[in-house]
């Protein structure tokens, strides 16, 4: 079942993990684009660019945290799940904190995402 044709953006230096992302979620009806960095996803997307943001919390360079952080200071409203493959219990509450809509453990289900995304739209 489609659901529109809304925009997801999937921020992950995992280049295997965006490519499956992306097949997935257009299979559901989304517009997808991917970043291998936050620093690429910044430099293409304007921040009052409509979407949801999935985004790995491990990356070198500007990692989830910090993009987070950057979103919440420039202003943006887009809302941002986080993925990841770190096991540490306490992680989901941190990064909902932080201002995440939604926190997934690699692997996930893939209905669960899709689950996450409607609900932030």
């Amino acid at each position: 079942m489609a659901i529109g044709r809304k925009k997801i953006y999937v921020v992950d230096d995992d280049a295997s993990i965006c490519r499956a992302l992306k097949f997935l979620l257009i299979t559901f009806g989304f517009k997808v684009e991917t970043f291998s960095s936050a620093e690429k996803f910044f430099s293409d997307v304007p921040n009052s660019a409509e979407g949801c943001l999935v985004l790995d919390i491990h990356m070198p360079g500007l990692d989830g945290w910090e993009t987070i952080k950057q979103l919440i200071k420039s202003g943006c409203t887009r809302p941002v799940i986080i993925i990841t493959a770190d096991k540490n219990g306490h992680l989901r509450d941190q990064v909902l904190d932080a201002g995440a809509v939604g926190f997934l453990q690699k692997p996930f289900n893939d209905q669960a995402l899709v689950d996450l995304i409607n609900l932030a739209f």
